[in-house]
C-alpha cells in the first residue's frame, strides 16, 4: 500500500479498459462483424413491427462496438462590460472503462 499523498505509479492509465472488458468488447465486435448480414435482417424484422424498438436495439448493440462519449456543456454569459464569460463543464461518461 502506498503512503497517503504520494502519486500512484504503475497500473493502467486512466480511461484504459481492463483486460476482461477489452476482450469482451473485441468478442462482441467480432460477433457483430461476422453476423452483419444477420443483424441487419433481424433489425429489419423488428423494425417492420416497431421501428422505435429496432432503433433501441441498434443503440444497445452500438454500446459494445464503440465507447460512450463524455458529455460537455458550454455556456456563454455576458457581463455588464460586454466581455463574454465562458463556463465549460465536463462530465465523465459511463463508457470507456
Amino acid at each position: 500500500m502506498r503512503p497517503k499523498g504520494l502519486p500512484k505509479t504503475g497500473g493502467r492509465q486512466p480511461g484504459t479498459p481492463n483486460k476482461v472488458t477489452r476482450e469482451f468488447r473485441e468478442t462482441v465486435a467480432r460477433l457483430l462483424e461476422d453476423n452483419a448480414e444477420n443483424v441487419a435482417e433481424w433489425l429489419s424484422r423488428v423494425a417492420a413491427d416497431d421501428p422505435d424498438k429496432a432503433l433501441q436495439r441498434l443503440a444497445q448493440l452500438a454500446e459494445y462496438a464503440a465507447p460512450k462519449l463524455s458529455r460537455s456543456e458550454v455556456r456563454a454569459e455576458v457581463e455588464n462590460k460586454g466581455q463574454p464569460v465562458i463556463n465549460l463543464t465536463l462530465t465523465k461518461g459511463n463508457g470507456g472503462t
